[in-house]
């Protein structure tokens, strides 16, 4: 019923960094000192301020609309004169 537990003993070295594995380099974590020498480490994603609008619902879905359009619709060549001109 509940997940199994694993705990391990971990040196912190002199700059104040632990290992957590390979499985886990590159990812980002969330760290919650919940009182004095106890930590909770939980893996996370974090999305910068800047791109959060992407992940509000209107937003997707305009995004992914754009990404079908753009699937399936193939890149032509483009006049760039006649778009200044309005002129064919």
């Amino acid at each position: 019923m509940f997940p199994e537990v694993k705990t391990s003993i971990k040196v912190i070295g002199a700059n104040g960094q632990i290992s957590l594995g390979k499985d886990y380099a590159g990812r980002q974590v969330l760290v919650e000192e919940r009182e004095p020498g106890v930590w909770l480490v939980r893996t996370a994603i974090v999305i910068p301020e800047n791109e959060r609008w992407l992940h509000d619902t209107p937003s997707a879905a305009d995004l992914q609309a754009a990404m079908t359009w753009a699937s399936n619709n193939k890149p032509q060549i483009t006049e760039i004169d006649t778009l200044f001109t309005g002129k064919d």
